[in-house]
């Protein structure tokens, strides 16, 4: 789905969400682009947007104290993105947000935000049903991380998202898959798509 205005991306969710009320969100959201190997979103700050993707692929990460970094999550359209912990919850963010392609985005600040949710309270039902989603993701994603083996990791994440072998460096997919990017080139060699 090509998200071409926040209206329509937000009625895809709650198709039952008064004209109204959808108008008040949809308007407070901006476009925005982004280039390749952008940092939106560094750890320690606080997140500042809440982002509807339109195109490009992002990535949140973690760096360990080892230096090391772990990829959580891929965010592509249609979706919301950014740090949503420390958005919704204006706290410092404990990972890093970074466009891994050249992105466009339509993104509303958290005081805009927080305005429209005042003035319409019905809208906590959306983010509840966005969060829900989100949450049915993580469960499902430490599901596979912990129950699956690389090569099933692998296939589910060529099931559910295929492009991003073509969009993201193998690295990157590697380190989500939690495979040295060695043994996912041996695996990627393997396995017919």
């Amino acid at each position: 789905m090509l998200i071409t205005n926040a209206h329509d991306y937000l009625l895809s969710i709650w198709p039952m969400l008064p004209e109204e009320v959808l108008e008040d969100l949809a308007a407070i959201f901006q476009e925005f682009s982004a280039k390749r190997k952008t940092i939106l979103t560094a750890e320690g700050e606080v997140e500042k947007y809440l982002y509807l993707v339109q195109d490009g692929v992002q990535r949140a990460y973690a760096i360990g104290s080892d230096g090391r970094e772990a990829t959580l999550v891929f965010t592509y359209a249609p979706s919301f993105s950014g740090v949503a912990d420390s958005f919704l919850l204006q706290k410092p963010s404990r990972y890093w947000f970074e466009t891994l392609t050249p992105s466009k985005f339509l993104r509303a600040n958290f005081r805009d935000f927080d305005a429209v949710l005042l003035k319409h309270p019905l809208l906590e039902r959306l983010i509840r049903l966005a969060l829900s989603q989100t949450l049915e993701g993580v469960l499902v994603r430490q599901i596979e991380l912990q129950s699956f083996t690389a090569e099933q990791r692998f296939r589910t994440l060529m099931t559910r998202s295929p492009h991003l072998l073509q969009l993201v460096p193998h690295k990157y997919i590697a380190n989500y898959l939690g495979m040295d990017p060695t043994n996912f080139s041996k695996l990627l060699g393997q396995i017919k798509i």
